[in-house]
């Protein structure tokens, strides 16, 4: 089964300095139809205007994932982190028993275009956590690479949660699929471009929720970016 989550109706929000789209219930933006699905609680795509961003903030309980597209990302936090984060760049911060921090955009003069993900821990009250690494564009060109696991397999960012995290970068034509273990589920997030996702035509901003399949099969339509989470 598949179930399509449409960009244009994702909850939408602009705010002058922020433009942002909700794919699923977040602050403002209630949607009870749309809580989530399995493990993965928050995907935001995120736009901000050069010298702005999120002040300093609270956290806690929650694995948190940015992923930049444009621009780079200035991350501080109340563990001593400091960085910025830009595309072909993971970071993974757990939010654990409790952390503050903020995220501005890192150029005065450039929008930044990032995606800001939610997936909830196995265990709550763990100590908190940053790791931020590189995976480059180009080893992820017509295949889905690991980004983010439990044990932070094959290079990947460590995540204490119950699920993979997979980037894949495709061309017209490209096809790839993914093994989805029985009794665990697929979002499929269209980041860029379109793809053809188990038949079903996507396009950037859309999502796709995946369940009682053998595999995800992904076919760049043009140029596309996707993530695909294998949750249980």
């Amino acid at each position: 089964m598949i179930s399509v989550r449409r960009a244009e109706d994702r909850g939408h929000f602009d705010h002058g300095w922020l433009n942002t789209y909700h794919t699923f219930s977040f602050a403002d933006y209630r949607d009870p139809e749309h809580m989530g699905f399995r493990g993965l609680r928050v995907i935001n795509e995120d736009r901000v205007q050069p010298g702005e961003g999120f002040g300093t903030h609270p956290h806690r309980d929650m694995e948190i994932i940015s992923y930049v597209l444009e621009g780079g990302l200035e991350h501080r936090d109340s563990m001593g982190n400091g960085s910025v984060i830009r595309p072909g760049e993971v970071q993974r911060m757990s939010a654990g028993t409790g952390v503050t921090h903020s995220e501005f955009n890192a150029s005065r003069e450039e929008l930044v275009h990032f995606l800001q993900i939610w997936i909830l821990p196995a265990k709550r009250g763990i100590e908190p956590g940053y790791e931020q690494k590189a995976f480059p564009r180009a080893k992820q060109k017509g295949r889905l690479r690991l980004v983010a696991s439990p044990k932070g397999r094959y290079g990947s960012v460590t995540i204490h949660a119950d699920a993979l995290v997979y980037a894949g970068v495709f061309d017209q034509g490209a096809v790839a699929t993914l093994p989805i273990a029985e009794g665990r589920y697929a979002w499929v997030q269209i980041v860029r471009g379109k793809a053809r996702v188990n038949g079903q035509d996507l396009k950037a901003g859309d999502g796709a929720a995946l369940s009682g399949i053998p595999g995800v099969q992904i076919t760049g339509v043009d140029a596309s970016e996707i993530l695909v989470f294998d949750l249980a």
